[in-house]
């Protein structure tokens, strides 16, 4: 059978999130970084159900936080709490019947230990939900990729062919493996994810993210003092001279705005780009801050029919990403 990687703007199931509770990565925001994941999931359980998975023994203390409107926690054997990037990938063949690629995971790098948990919980995930599982040895995270469901896929150059992934790898061989599991037909490598971006050296949902085929929300930020503003439009240009896998030129909407605040003593930025997309919704990370309102705006535009909401996330930028980091969606069944 023939999978492909449906778009995420595709009829949802639900969406699969991983509860926070490492302290050496929140520190003393461990209790911010809680109430702003059980805030995204009540944001995202307005429009779909959410499965909260939880460390064995915080399953109560999740449930608690989140409250049960949509939401069910369940309980797993959990690292991290990125399920972007350590959840499976769900595809599709052509009579909608659904498979889980898991693609091996090693931390970003093996910038957090351990991590042999989050590497395992794919496949535990697909057990419970009696999904097929497609094993892949490659390592790849989900926020490193955009499809559109129609053949293309978009990455940066920055992430997949970074020495601390694949180092055995060519882009060749990597752009293969894209092809092999996901189903797409056409990869386009843009140079550069976020230079601040140390995290995840720089994943595409920082950057790009696919609103329609044919159709790019890119970050091109106004400020020319801003760390990105030369290579979000390097970026940029590569979209302007790039088809998509039908042959089709892109559509570009851009977001300008930017936000920086201070989190726990540390600058931060909080990306506009890193958010959800739900049954008839986007969720967004916000900053309480005057950018919000229009990047909101921009986004609402950009996705005409959907209710846009806006979530603080500040913490969750401080941990090293957004909502579309601790998200993962599950398609419905023969969509």
């Amino acid at each position: 059978m023939t999978y492909r990687m449906p778009a995420e703007w595709t009829e949802h199931q639900g969406c699969l999130m991983a509860w926070p509770v490492r302290p050496d990565l929140w520190g003393n925001v461990l209790t911010e970084a809680q109430q702003e994941y059980a805030e995204v999931a009540r944001a995202i359980a307005e429009f779909e159900p959410v499965t909260m998975v939880a460390p064995p023994g915080h399953g109560e203390q999740a449930a608690a936080i989140c409250g049960d409107q949509g939401i069910t926690v369940v309980e797993l054997p959990l690292d991290d709490s990125w399920f972007r990037d350590s959840a499976p990938i769900f595809v599709v063949d052509a009579e909608g019947n659904r498979a889980g690629v898991d693609f091996r995971f090693n931390a970003w790098g093996r910038k957090h230990s351990p991590w042999d948990a989050d590497d395992r919980v794919s496949a535990l995930i697909l057990d419970r939900l009696g999904v097929p599982a497609i094993r892949s040895e490659m390592i790849l995270e989900g926020g490193a990729i955009t499809v559109d469901g129609e053949g293309t896929l978009i990455t940066t150059e920055q992430c997949l062919l970074h020495p601390n992934r694949n180092p055995d790898m060519t882009r060749e061989e990597v752009e293969a493996e894209l092809k092999a599991r996901l189903g797409v037909t056409k990869v386009v490598w843009l140079p550069y994810g976020g230079l601040l971006d140390t995290e995840t050296d720089g994943h595409v949902d920082g950057v790009c993210a696919f609103a329609a085929p044919g159709k790019v929300v890119v970050q091109l930020p106004a400020d020319p003092e801003h760390p990105d503003y030369v290579r979000m439009r390097a970026n940029r240009a590569v979209l302007e001279h790039s088809t998509d896998a039908q042959g089709r030129p892109f559509e570009i909407v851009d977001v300008p705005q930017a936000a920086f605040v201070e989190v726990d003593g540390k600058r931060t930025e909080v990306g506009y780009l890193n958010y959800y997309l739900a049954n008839g919704g986007v969720v967004v990370p916000i900053a309480d801050h005057p950018a919000d309102e229009g990047a909101l705006a921009v986004l609402a535009a950009a996705y005409p029919g959907r209710k846009v909401v806006g979530v603080r996330a500040r913490v969750v930028a401080f941990g090293g990403g957004g909502v579309h980091c601790i998200t993962q969606q599950i398609p419905a069944a023969r969509a």
